[in-house]
């Protein structure tokens, strides 16, 4: 009999080399074959008749082939087949497609899915480029047999591994081989009163039955993956991502950390520095981080807002907290311009009220970088701003109490890590932190973890949060500080940049700055950047020649870098040219047009990203998308949420939808679940419930839920976490 944890080659009809095939697309063991769920399925119980087919409706047709052959047309070459039932005939049309001119022959069984559609020039339906399945072909195995899973019933449609024999068919067969030698003791992880509260099947039948529906199986449910079989196997994935992280928590608020404590003179040293009145989200927030610096466990919290919400004096001011009470800060950020962006606000800010400031980035020369490193050191530092220079061995904190990551997602989960134990121990496994009388119950072997505050200005969607930042409290700023505008966005082609262009020069007029961003592409980073670099030239000594105008990208060096963006921020430069390097941190308020050129080439996240350097002050401001050429379905959306709405989160959740949960921060973001059988998008109802039912778990047994059904579901979540999510260590 088989196991869930025995390993596919020994599944029937494998062996090693089909093995390494399945091996590439994750699929290792039993278990990950049976988790290999259809993506559709087809109703062959009843195929549609030809003659019942209408246009515009998706449909299964099982027919005969009749012929089929291959024609060239000027644009390219073109595969017809017919096929026929009776006197009935349908047509499918394949482009490009020389490679299936010797698949078929005349009587072969076929069953066919697509779009129908109707011939403008006969009037006769067709199907364009139809998924198609050769019928009765065994391979080898009993015709009969192999037909029995193809005809007559609800069929399950797998995605082909891409190679020649791992097709649907091939999938059907060996899924039904393992489930018929699977052992029928399976089992039982999700503790028995959570699986009576919520009717759940048992692993067995749910296996069974989202693999070969019964008879009766609602179509619809199939296909919005909603039958009891599925939603069983969702929710447990769901259930033991979210009972894993439920469990870092509880071991987090079990370390020890630092007490800050938060009297009269922390309170004023806070408003000392307020430079204006701050909105109730702020006070909310700072409330919910200040009770959190005060407990004697460390804080691990999680700052989002839209871009202008405030987030970053909020992160001063949590600084403030921990300086006041004699420890010191790090703020880690992605980018030398968004360091050297905090570096300027924070000595602005904090540095007439006597707080010693530093700047640790790459491109120090070495005998600067030493000095600050010896200061940083030597606990006369207390703000220690930077990039990812302060991940380097040779840095060491003599007291850290904060660390403050900006733009998170840019970092991976990994650093984030890194950079909390570098702090609890100075990078080399001995503890720096300097202990007083009051706190003499800390010793070195244990030393208090810094608390930490992780800040981000891409809203991301609660279902996201809930599972990459599950192990961290979550705060968010819903709304922007007083006096600032909402940002009027419009969409316009570029044949029309000659009024772009004037709208510009009247906002220059008025006394406002204006940016024009060009898009860097990673695989075409460099034709893109000398696109930037001509439409510089261009704009500087032919459109705008009698204005003052930057160019500013990320091949620069860093002096010129920081030279382009101060002279920007101080009005010397009226047009500043750009690629996406001022995406994060540039923040000027007389900034008040940003025009982006080929829009359609941007992410939805990252315009919302760009447009925020805008609208940062009082005046209106305005935000052109310029797109030239056709513009794809995928990229009208985006634009479409663009001019429709200012709200970061709406923008985010119709980001998530479009590009997935894998993609949603342009990269695969580090620790991100690796789900099989989960979807964050189409799910979100089961993974709320996921996470209370974890949370009351790990709570601790009741009159519901056994210790020995706790243990049970600990070490199921175990194995499951670490062999199939892919998530890490996180905090």
């Amino acid at each position: 009999m088989l196991e869930l944890t025995t390993p596919v080659q020994y599944v029937k009809g494998i062996g090693p080399k089909l093995a390494e095939i399945l091996a590439a697309k994750g699929i290792t063991t039993v278990g990950d074959l049976l988790n290999h769920l259809p993506f559709r399925y087809e109703d062959r119980l009843n195929p549609r008749g030809i003659a019942e087919l209408r246009a515009g409706e998706m449909a299964t047709v099982i027919g005969e082939v009749r012929n089929s052959g291959l024609f060239r047309t000027r644009r390219m070459p073109i595969f017809q087949l017919t096929v026929g039932q009776g006197r009935s005939r349908l047509k499918c049309l394949w482009f490009n497609a020389t490679y299936l001119q010797d698949k078929f022959k005349p009587g072969q069984l076929i069953a066919l899915y697509g779009k129908v559609e109707q011939d403008s020039r006969s009037g006769e339906l067709q199907i364009m480029q139809p998924q198609f399945e050769m019928l009765g072909e065994a391979d080898g195995a009993d015709d009969k047999a192999a037909v029995s899973l193809e005809v007559g019933r609800i069929v399950p449609i797998y995605e082909s591994a891409g190679q020649g024999r791992v097709t649907a068919r091939w999938f059907r067969r060996v899924i039904r081989t393992a489930l018929d030698d699977l052992t029928p003791d399976l089992p039982e992880t999700i503790p028995a009163a959570v699986r009576e509260r919520l009717a759940l099947v048992s692993p067995r039948e749910a296996l069974w039955n989202v693999h070969w529906p019964e008879a009766g199986e609602s179509f619809e449910a199939l296909q919005s993956s909603r039958t009891p079989a599925h939603i069983r196997l969702i929710f447990e994935e769901l259930f033991f991502t979210e009972l894993g992280l439920e469990l870092k928590r509880r071991q987090q608020k079990a370390q020890t950390g630092i007490a800050f404590k938060l009297d009269d003179r922390v309170r004023q040293a806070i408003k000392k520095i307020l430079p204006f009145h701050p909105t109730p989200a702020q006070k909310k927030v700072l409330k919910e981080i200040a009770d959190d610096m005060q407990q004697p466990h460390p804080m691990r919290r999680l700052l989002q807002g839209d871009v202008g919400s405030g987030k970053t004096i909020i992160g001063f001011q949590a600084a403030i907290i921990a300086i006041e009470n004699g420890y010191q800060v790090a703020l880690m950020a992605p980018t030398e311009i968004l360091a050297q962006q905090h570096y300027f606000s924070a000595r602005k800010i904090l540095e007439n009220a006597g707080y010693r400031i530093v700047l640790l980035t790459g491109s120090l020369e070495a005998d600067r970088k030493r000095e600050i490193r010896r200061h940083i050191a030597q606990g006369n530092a207390q703000l220690i701003i930077g990039t990812h220079a302060l991940l380097e061995e040779k840095v060491e904190f003599a007291k850290p109490g904060l660390v403050i990551v900006d733009e998170q997602h840019r970092f991976g989960v990994l650093q984030r890590l890194k950079l909390m134990k570098k702090s609890g121990d100075g990078g080399d496994g001995r503890s720096k932190t300097v202990l007083t009388e009051s706190e003499s119950e800390t010793s070195d072997k244990n030393p208090a973890e810094p608390d930490v505050l992780v800040m981000t200005a891409t809203p991301i969607p609660r279902t996201l949060a809930l599972t990459l930042y599950g192990d961290l409290d979550l705060s968010v700023l819903d709304e922007l500080p007083p006096g600032r505008t909402p940002i009027v966005t419009r969409r316009i082609t570029d044949d029309r940049s000659p009024e772009v262009w004037d709208f510009v020069r009247k906002q220059v007029a008025k006394g406002h700055q204006a940016y024009v961003v060009y898009p860097v592409i990673a695989e075409n980073e460099e034709s893109e950047l000398k696109a930037a670099i001509k439409m510089y030239r261009e704009l500087s000594s032919k459109v705008f020649s009698d204005l003052k105008v930057g160019l500013l990208h990320g091949r620069l060096d860093s002096d010129l870098k920081d030279q382009v963006m101060r002279m920007f921020q101080k009005g010397e430069l009226q047009i500043l040219v750009a690629t996406t390097v001022i995406e994060v941190g540039v923040d000027v308020p007389n900034a008040t047009v940003m025009v982006i050129e080929h829009a359609e080439r941007f992410g939805l996240a990252q315009l919302h990203q760009l447009r925020g350097r805008i609208g940062r002050g009082a005046a209106k401001s305005f935000c052109i998308l310029m797109t030239g050429g056709k513009v794809t379905e995928e990229g009208e959306r985006r634009l479409d949420a663009m001019v429709r709405t200012n709200d970061g989160f709406q923008i985010a959740e119709l980001d998530l939808e479009l590009r997935g949960p894998g993609e949603f921060f342009g990269t695969r973001q580090a620790g991100m679940p690796n789900f099989r059988v989960a979807n964050l998008i189409r799910d979100r109802q089961l993974l709320e419930l996921a996470k209370r039912e974890a949370a009351a778990v790990v709570a601790g047994p009741n009159s519901e839920v056994t210790q020995i059904e706790i243990s049970r579901a600990l070490v199921a979540m175990r194995t499951r976490w670490q062999h199939t999510y892919g998530l890490v260590e996180v905090g």
